[in-house]
């Protein structure tokens, strides 16, 4: 089958969002075709080019959500009087009163739906978007509706900049309407959208089920709609923007959830945004994203490598993953054990990162001072502060197999992939119940409240004086991993989703010969199979234009000398 895959800020761009799982996703299914539509976030990030691409893709197609040029389209009036009713509607939604009865709320998720593609077929017809959602008339349409009766008062306290920040985020997560991807040369000729992503990713996918009925596909690894919420903190723009641009993508996310043939969460608190957002229950398959296993094969088959008095900690050194709650623990540890080691191993995440691994450190060193086996030998400390790659710790499998626990002391996590790769390593675990670390370790290891160094000490010694414990823990946990996170179970998956909705939900194209009569059977299996199918030459009716608009132009006839008088 041939299939659109539809990234924001992701692949194919070097070091973009999820663009591991997508490359493992389109190598791991070759029988398949695959197109790129990527929409990119910054000049950065498309000066950094593509990462290497499987021949199963056919082609990639790329547009910027981050540029500021306008597309130069001028309106006629029929267009603007169009324009301003259906931008008008959407404005109208967003400014709309929260919590009316459910009827209510089905009516202002069909305006907003009827508003969303009546503006795509009017960038459709007229060539663009850009200029008319910038305009000074886009503006005070914005207005009219923040000043209407019924409309909240935060609405109503928006000023002059307010607006003009609304506007302008509009235009920009607007912008995917303006694109020319949705003909039967592009969007419209796949089987099967796959979005990697909510937001803005998925906006395409909505366009290509509206305009040629292609069946799509939503996954969510993070919650887009989250992730919005977060970004427009208090601090980050005023009370008026952040409540009409979360009324914006709370009813985007809601018509992407209602129009998505099969939602896949990779984990149950995504799972449990999407309900919360009016998912159907029915239509949502969890999938969780797949790893590589191979590279922790030796280490989890030869599980007595580890030292039995050794804890590690692996991963990106940050405020969130509450190092200092960890060396306090340890503190207590030492007090129980004092053979116990602690090895810490991750890289700092920017400025931040660096100033706290520098707090830890002051810390580690404050908390055990260097000691010495006799008053001739050179202190050490029992804490070390190590980085993969080092000649200590080559790999990420050399940092899990140096220690018998493995330690996630996190106050903020999602889905917890370091945790995944000790489990891989047959380590047992002792780790915070943030994000989704229960759903993770299923009862193969200890989970423990965060920002509680007490009740993560007690943990540790718990494993480090029982070895058959960790022994059994490890055991189950590699064999968990292996049942549930790799990558062939999640290559796996996403086969067996393609084929059903595909099988359901088959995209019915209208093929016209060379006399333009509709051609049947035009499309037989064997047209799906990749590659160059030679069959009869025949070409695709675009949808909405008739048989008889297909064909050339009719000339006039010239009128003879002296007809016309």
């Amino acid at each position: 089958m041939r299939l659109a895959l539809l990234t924001h800020g992701g692949y194919p761009y070097v070091g973009g969002d999820a663009g591991l799982w997508c490359d493992r996703l389109v190598r791991g299914l070759a029988q398949h075709e695959f197109d790129i539509y990527a929409l990119s976030r910054s000049r950065h990030q498309e000066d950094q080019g593509w990462m290497p691409l499987p021949p199963q893709v056919g082609r990639v197609r790329t547009a910027p959500l981050w540029t500021a040029e306008t597309d130069g389209v001028a309106y006629g009036r029929r267009a603007r009087r169009r324009f301003a009713e259906c931008h008008g509607d959407l404005v109208d939604v967003l400014c709309a009163a929260t919590g009316p009865a459910a009827t209510a709320q089905d009516a202002l998720a069909d305006r907003f739906a009827n508003a969303l593609y009546g503006l795509a077929e009017l960038a459709r017809e007229q060539g663009g978007l850009v200029g008319a959602l910038r305009s000074d008339s886009a503006v005070r349409t914005l207005e009219r509706a923040c000043r209407a009766p019924g409309a909240p008062r935060t609405a109503r306290e928006a000023r002059v900049p307010d607006l003009l920040a609304v506007a302008a985020h509009l235009e920009r997560a607007l912008r995917p309407l303006s694109l020319d991807w949705y003909g039967d040369d592009g969007l419209g000729a796949a089987d099967l959208c796959h979005a990697t992503a909510g937001g803005p990713a998925a906006l395409p996918g909505l366009l290509a089920r509206h305009f040629s009925e292609v069946p799509l596909l939503v996954t969510e690894y993070g919650v887009q709609l989250r992730s919005h919420y977060l970004a427009l903190g208090a601090d980050a723009a005023a009370p008026a923007v952040r409540a009409l641009l979360a009324a914006f993508h709370g009813r985007l996310t809601a018509e992407v959830y209602r129009r998505a043939e099969i939602l896949t969460p990779g984990n149950a608190h995504a799972r449990r945004w999407q309900e919360h957002c009016g998912a159907d229950r029915s239509r949502i398959r969890t999938v969780y994203p797949g790893m590589e296993a191979d590279h922790f094969t030796e280490i989890g088959e030869s599980p007595d490598r580890a030292d039995p008095d050794t804890l590690v900690w692996v991963g990106r050194v940050e405020p969130a993953k509450d190092l200092i709650s960890l060396l306090h623990a340890f503190a207590e540890v030492r007090k129980e054990e004092p053979k116990a080691r602690l090895r810490i191993v991750g890289a700092p995440l920017g400025a931040e990162g660096e100033a706290y691994l520098g707090h830890c450190r002051a810390l580690a060193a404050q908390l055990f001072p260097d000691e010495a086996d006799g008053a001739h030998a050179v202190g050490d400390n029992p804490v070390s502060f190590e980085e993969i790659g080092g000649p200590e710790v080559p790999t990420p499998a050399d940092a899990y197999a140096a220690g018998a626990v493995v330690v996630l002391s996190s106050v903020v996590e999602g889905f917890p992939l370091g945790l995944i790769e000790a489990m891989f390593c047959g380590r047992a675990t002792v780790s915070t119940d943030v994000g989704a670390v229960v759903e993770v370790i299923g009862g193969t290891g200890l989970v423990v409240p965060p920002r509680n160094p007490r009740a993560l000490a007690e943990a540790c010694v718990a494993l480090l004086r029982d070895p058959e414990r960790r022994e059994r823990l490890g055991a189950a946990a590699r064999a968990r991993a292996l049942e549930l996170f790799t990558v062939e179970q999640n290559i796996a998956a996403f086969h067996g989703i393609y084929l059903e909705i595909v099988a359901r939900c088959p995209v019915r194209r209208v093929v016209l010969d060379e006399a333009g009569e509709p051609l049947p059977f035009a499309t037989p299996p064997e047209s799906h199979v990749p590659g160059r199918w030679t069959g009869p030459t025949a070409r695709v009716l675009p949808r909405g234009i008739p048989g008889w608009a297909a064909g050339q132009p009719v000339r006039a006839t010239p009128i003879a000398a002296g007809e016309g008088a």
